[in-house]
């Protein structure tokens, strides 16, 4: 009984360190720009090739991953430039853009690096309890990471002048232009932020993948997509509210019926929370705040 209830938490804490670190970078370009990235998955997959091709390359693997972020940066920063900056506020429109753009990256990725690359080992080994074994670096170092991000990103957004300003920028742009804020730079900055933490979520995971492939960035995109609606407009306490109620389904039907039917559950979860909560569990946070005010 110990043991499963150990191998459950390390399941959730799996699942857990995966969503968030998925989700937040695609919960900040939507949350900040109204601009639903459908290439976010494939974002991350050029973090998991930058990280790969310069590990093979001879780099150590901090290096390396350092590196992978960095070429995901910029090539966010070449795509908002060219692309992304004309869908602002054009919801369906930057949907059908960015798909557009996934499609194109991953046959690219296809077409020059072949089918599959050579895989990174997972460092810092396992850990045994009883009849089962989990991977540290996969179950207690992501998440660890990923809820330093979560509070990096919180002090940033809200204790920084930078985040002053862009939430200036978001709230009211004409208001913010007014008042000196260079608006268009804010913009670019912001989708920075989100495509370098979607360059970090491939480098940390390019070990924990085993098999590299280009078809890879929709395994990203699917539970990142759901966790950014079920969350709601806030970008952390949606993010890490969402990737708590769907990781505990996704670990629980994984562990108990196998990863396929936690996949379903987690989908599952989604659509009974959007039917009863349309805006996203901090949505109807905000909403019962401001009921209790007016009731006061």
């Amino acid at each position: 009984m110990v043991y499963d209830i150990a191998a459950l938490l390390f399941q959730f804490l799996n699942s857990f360190g995966f969503i968030i670190l998925a989700t937040v970078g695609l919960a900040i370009i939507f949350g900040m720009m109204g601009v639903i990235n459908l290439a976010h998955g494939e974002f991350i997959l050029i973090g998991v090739y930058g990280t790969a091709l310069t590990y093979h390359a001879g780099l150590p693997l901090p290096v390396a991953m350092g590196a992978g972020v960095v070429v995901t940066t910029v090539f966010g920063v070449v795509v908002e430039r060219t692309i992304v900056r004309h869908f602002y506020d054009r919801l369906l429109d930057s949907m059908v853009a960015t798909w557009g753009l996934a499609l194109v990256i991953s046959q690219l990725l296809l077409i020059v690096f072949g089918s599959s690359l050579d895989s990174i080992g997972t460092p810092l080994g396992n850990v045994s309890y009883g009849p089962f074994s989990s991977s540290i670096y996969r179950s207690v170092l992501l998440p660890a990471v990923a809820l330093l991000v979560l509070a990096g990103l919180y002090v940033l957004f809200t204790r920084t002048e930078f985040g002053i300003k862009a939430r200036a920028t978001i709230e009211d742009p004409e208001t913010a232009r007014a008042m000196g804020i260079d608006t268009d730079r804010m913009y670019v900055a912001t989708f920075a932020i989100g495509s370098a933490l979607a360059g970090l979520t491939g480098a940390l995971y390019a070990p924990a993948l085993g098999s590299i492939t280009p078809n890879r960035g929709s395994t990203f995109l699917v539970e990142a997509f759901v966790a950014v609606v079920v969350g709601g407009p806030s970008v952390i306490l949606g993010t890490l509210s969402a990737s708590g109620l769907l990781s505990v389904f996704n670990a629980g039907g994984s562990f108990f019926f196998g990863t396929f039917i936690g996949q379903m559950l987690l989908l599952l979860v989604a659509i009974v929370a959007l039917r009863f909560l349309p805006d996203g569990i901090t949505g109807y946070v905000d909403d019962w705040r401001q009921r209790r005010r007016a009731e006061e």
